[in-house]
């Protein structure tokens, strides 16, 4: 394909006849091809290409000339300082047309094409002038290709940057530098992931750091929360199925491990997948093949697989509810996300953060937090951790105060509406006896369904269970459950 755009180039030749002859054999076509500076030595070449950088589509150079660098080593310095940057050589040496290893050298080197100049009586043209011309625009147009996917993998870096902005690890404690090591250690692996943690530690969070800081950053990150989908539907959503897989399907349905193919999916709540389904998963991390519905024949699969449960995986292996050869297959590379009272150092940052996040989105002005406020804040032991903690920040701002005290903390836990003996994490009830008085609805709503939460869950032996009980769908309980901080 003949480009329509000016082409410019570089000419690096020591002999003024090879100069003419090059020039010679571009004339025919002056009006797209142009020789914008020839010079003489490699050292010279590589000082234009750093003061006139974008300014030359490819460079045309002679294999053997003046100057200690040259050749091969020359071609990898122009490659160094501009990657798209195309070469073409062209050199006096008589080369047999089969000579592999001198081709092979130049491409390693970083070469485009080449040429002998005159193996002939040719004395006004470079040998083979039009294979040499088609060269130039082949040259020109795959820089014009390896330049549009420059930009367009800064324009996804850009992207990527802003989602790794709103997805930090805030922190100083010794427990979130060794969380960042092992993201840094692990994320361009494509070994499977296991992390571990309490509910509300930020264990999604992790898991988009290690995909977007990782080699699949560009690519799909496919999250799904496998306790909030009812267990006859699990199937369907991560495996797909075909068209007529079932009564109403009338039309086929990509899974979620094809739409994550080349990239990441991430199974929070793995320990709430049904046994009929750890089978079929444990077949994709096996074979690397989806089992679709109405389908015979496999679908293959690249995927990198991050997943996490708050639950012990090892206690749910011995009560006989999780298969032990999918969870070794899981747990290759463990990560444990640590609950917020073991990083205390990290409260007062992780205040600041958010105060700020939502005081932004809501349109207010950020308040004061008194000393004793924040020593209240670090000495609570945030049974729902870091989702807790965010939750009561942007409670705190909706009281609108300037200046949060002490009291307006417990106000905003929920302590004032508990006997002093009774802690946030009970389920012995709730006392309206509060000395400052009665407290409103809200708050009051909020207690009781987080201690009734609580309670449920603890009398059940999964959430799929204790959404039943509630008589809740799996995706409202789960929903719920995040709001109250108890995941």
């Amino acid at each position: 394909m003949v480009s329509k755009d000016q082409i410019n180039i570089l000419l690096i030749e020591d002999e003024d006849f090879d100069v003419r002859r090059i020039e010679n054999t571009i004339r025919p076509f002056a009006s797209q091809i142009k020789i914008i500076d020839v010079v003489s030595d490699g050292i010279s070449a590589l000082d234009l290409l750093g003061i006139k950088k974008n300014s030359y589509d490819l460079v045309v150079m002679d294999f053997q000339i003046a100057g200690g660098l040259r050749g091969e080593q020359l071609i990898k310095k122009i490659k160094d300082s501009d990657p798209s940057l195309q070469i073409i050589v062209v050199t006096k040496m008589t080369i047999n047309i089969t000579n592999y290893e001198f081709a092979h050298n130049l491409m390693e080197a970083g070469a485009f094409w080449y040429c002998t100049k005159y193996p002939g009586d040719i004395e006004d043209y470079i040998y083979q002038p039009t294979d040499f011309v088609m060269a130039i625009f082949n040259a020109a147009e795959k820089r014009k290709l390896i330049k549009d996917k420059q930009k367009s993998n800064q324009k996804l870096d850009r992207k990527v940057g802003d989602i790794l902005a709103g997805k930090k690890i805030i922190g100083i404690s010794n427990e979130v530098k060794k969380l960042r090591e092992q993201i840094e250690k692990f994320a361009n692996s494509n070994t499977p992931i296991l992390i571990s943690g309490s509910s509300g530690t930020g264990k999604e969070l992790v898991a988009y750091n290690l995909h977007y800081t990782g080699n699949r950053k560009f690519e799909n990150f496919i999250p799904i929360n496998c306790g909030s989908i009812p267990d006859q539907l699990i199937e369907s959503e991560l495996f797909g199925y075909e068209k007529g897989a079932f009564t109403g399907a009338d039309k086929g349905k990509l899974g979620l491990f094809e739409l994550a193919n080349n990239g990441t999916i991430f199974l929070d709540e793995v320990s709430e997948l049904p046994l009929s389904s750890q089978v079929k998963l444990l077949r994709v991390l096996q074979e690397g093949e989806v089992e679709k519905l109405g389908r015979t024949e496999k679908v293959k699969v690249n995927v990198r697989i991050i997943s996490a449960s708050n639950k012990s995986l090892e206690t749910e292996v011995k009560e006989k509810r999780f298969r032990e050869d999918l969870y070794y297959r899981l747990n290759v590379m463990p990560i444990n996300v640590p609950n917020l009272s073991q990083r205390k150092e990290d409260i007062h940052f992780l205040v600041d953060y958010f105060m700020n996040e939502f005081a932004i989105d809501m349109g207010k002005e950020i308040p004061v937090i008194t000393e004793d406020a924040m020593k209240k804040l670090v000495n609570y032991e945030w049974p729902g951790n870091i989702r807790e903690l965010k939750n009561l920040v942007q409670r705190l701002l909706f009281f609108d105060e300037k200046v949060i005290d002490s009291v307006l903390i417990d106000n905003a836990i929920g302590k004032r509406v508990f006997e002093p003996e009774i802690s946030l994490a009970s389920d012995e009830g709730i006392s309206f006896r509060n000395p400052e008085g009665i407290v409103i609805l809200k708050t009051m709503e909020k207690t009781f369904r987080e201690k009734y939460f609580r309670y449920v869950r603890k009398q059940s032996d999964s959430d799929a269970e204790a959404a039943k009980k509630l008589g809740l769908a799996p995706p409202n309980y789960s929903r719920m459950c995040k709001e109250l901080g108890l995941k």
